[in-house]
């Protein structure tokens, strides 16, 4: 991705992901073999416009960074492209 190159992201199922109890308690009931989330999983950065609403507010809600906030006040904000 242009924005964050040293990122690599994926679409991962929920359950794939191994999120924390507390955003699968947000999530609520929904599948967690078929919401997807667009993320690089192994730095806890989601993309949110190719991640399920639901999702992208219970990880909001988590150490989970999203791309933009990632990028300028997360651990991406010091890095110059």
């Amino acid at each position: 991705m242009e924005l964050a190159p040293e990122l690599q992201f994926k679409h991962y199922a929920v359950r794939e992901l191994g999120l924390p109890s507390e955003v699968l308690v947000e999530i609520g009931d929904v599948s967690q073999d078929e919401v997807s989330v667009c993320a690089d999983a192994d730095r806890h950065v989601y993309y949110a416009p190719h991640t399920d609403p639901r999702v992208v507010e219970a990880l909001a809600a988590s150490h989970w960074f999203g791309l933009e906030e990632w990028r300028t006040s997360g651990p991406g904000g010091s890095k110059t492209y």
